[in-house]
């Protein structure tokens, strides 16, 4: 009687082991709050800017430099931090990724004990380089925890932390300024990225196998019940998606081989193009971020209380459009990033020009701008999720590497351009140059070709990128 009890308890004691943990939503809840977090880190600097052109007396196209270098500085350390994510292991990169989140939350410190412009130029340059990291090592989390079929869920949840806290900086930073003054916004802005960096350092790996919190299970589940050997090459798609005949002629859903090493990485055009168009759309959100306070201070004559409840409502739009952009990619689309991506590169051309010379109400440009962040966000996970269509685990860093280092240096440029255009036209032609990268973007996103496995394609030889 007493063994079979003890048996009974054994197995009681494996089934219990064996029960299947959630901590995989544990740590997107992390990377949602630290990305959240540091990206309201970039963004409260729109908010300050008015007061910094003031105090500093600088130019249009010299703060549109300020703003520029953060997304440089970004952009400059993407590929190299690719390299290195791709090399190290993942107990080191796991530990990176917490240290340069302290480093981002200490430059957003200092830039409120700036004493001249070249100083708050020097820490834009230093958040930008501190921060580069954190994007691709959020991505690089959500690869290597997630299922192919929740991996667009996961991404999109991740984009739409980096509106988020946009969403959450006008009204904070009103706040901040009316109690204290503009420099306490960047010394409150620092405090909470420590604090989560502490939470990281204990509760995630850079891997599920190597994570006390994770149970077997839960390890096999996120390898699509694949056996624990699985072969780095296998393909992120384990099962076949149900075809879509028109949407896929479109969408030029194909067959492709996986790139398996840095250089096949390096030169395939479906990576270059989707870079280059999501440089694009992080312009037109750089813009979003950094110029519209000021457009709606200068040029519509709003207060600052509802210049920070119209300031907020693209980056409302896009938390909704970021979500349930990534929900119907993974759920109604099979994994098909490009719909929503050129979706919402048409819906912002349409957007951008329905803000030409747009009329001095604040409810046809709270309604407008709340939809062209919509647009802009309905497709901003597909950048991300796109390369992990193409790469392998090991090279996806690389890959994401280059579409992010474009992506924001083309970002950089958008800051840049709107300060010299508003130095000598007027703010037509800066929403005439947002019109004309959204449809830039949307050619672009044309031209390259959407990586699936198809069931009617199964037998098909493969195509060459």
């Amino acid at each position: 009687m007493n063994n079979a009890e003890g048996v009974v308890r054994s197995a009681k004691a494996g089934l219990l082991t064996d029960k299947r943990t959630n901590h995989r939503w544990v740590v997107m809840g992390l990377i949602f709050c630290i990305w959240a977090i540091a990206c309201a880190d970039r963004a409260n600097f729109g908010i300050a800017l008015p007061f910094l052109k003031k105090e500093y007396g600088i130019s249009n196209t010299q703060a549109g430099v300020i703003v520029s270098l953060f997304s440089f500085a970004y952009g400059f350390v993407q590929i190299p931090v690719g390299l290195v994510y791709k090399r190290l292991s993942e107990k080191t990169t796991g530990f990176l990724f917490a240290v340069f989140v302290i480093l981002t939350s200490v430059f957003t410190g200092l830039m409120g004990t700036t004493s001249s412009v070249f100083l708050l130029q020097a820490y834009r340059v230093g958040l930008g380089l501190s921060e580069g990291p954190l994007g691709i090592g959020c991505t690089n989390v959500i690869n290597r925890w997630f299922p192919a079929r929740e991996k667009g869920t996961a991404t999109g949840l991740w984009i739409a932390a980096s509106k988020l806290g946009p969403l959450i900086v006008p009204s904070v930073c009103i706040l901040v300024i009316q109690l204290w003054g503009w420099r306490e916004i960047f010394f409150v802005f620092a405090i909470p990225g420590i604090l989560f960096a502490i939470a990281w350092m204990v509760l995630v790996t850079n891997s599920p196998s190597e994570n006390r919190f994770c149970s077997p299970a839960e390890q096999r589940y996120i390898l699509d019940g694949m056996p624990a050997n699985r072969s780095d090459k296998a393909a992120p798609h384990a099962t076949q998606t149900a075809r879509i005949p028109y949407l896929d002629a479109i969408n030029r859903t194909k067959r492709v081989p996986q790139l398996e090493t840095l250089r096949q990485v390096f030169r395939s055009w479906n990576i270059l193009g989707v870079a280059l168009g999501y440089g694009c759309m992080i312009g037109i959100s750089n813009i979003f971020m950094s110029w519209i306070p000021t457009y709606l201070v200068t040029v519509k004559g709003f207060a600052s209380v509802k210049m920070g409840f119209l300031a907020s409502a693209p980056f409302l739009g896009a938390v909704a459009g970021n979500m349930l952009g990534g929900v119907i990619s993974d759920r109604l689309l099979g994994g098909r990033r490009k719909p929503m991506m050129m979706l919402g590169a048409l819906g912002t051309v349409i957007m951008m020009a329905m803000l030409i010379d747009a009329p001095d109400s604040a409810a046809y440009l709270g309604i407008t701008l709340l939809i062209s962040g919509l647009m802009l966000g309905i497709g901003f996970a597909g950048y991300s999720a796109y390369p992990m269509g193409l790469a392998t685990k090991s090279t996806y860093p690389t890959a994401f590497g280059i579409v992010n280092c474009l992506g924001q240096i083309g970002g950089a440029c958008a800051p840049l351009a709107v300060g010299i255009l508003l130095d000598r036209y007027s703010w037509t032609s800066v929403f005439m140059y947002m019109v004309g990268t959204s449809l830039l973007c949307l050619l672009l996103l044309v031209s390259v070709v959407e990586p699936i496995d198809v069931q009617d394609e199964r037998n098909r030889p493969q195509q060459r990128n």
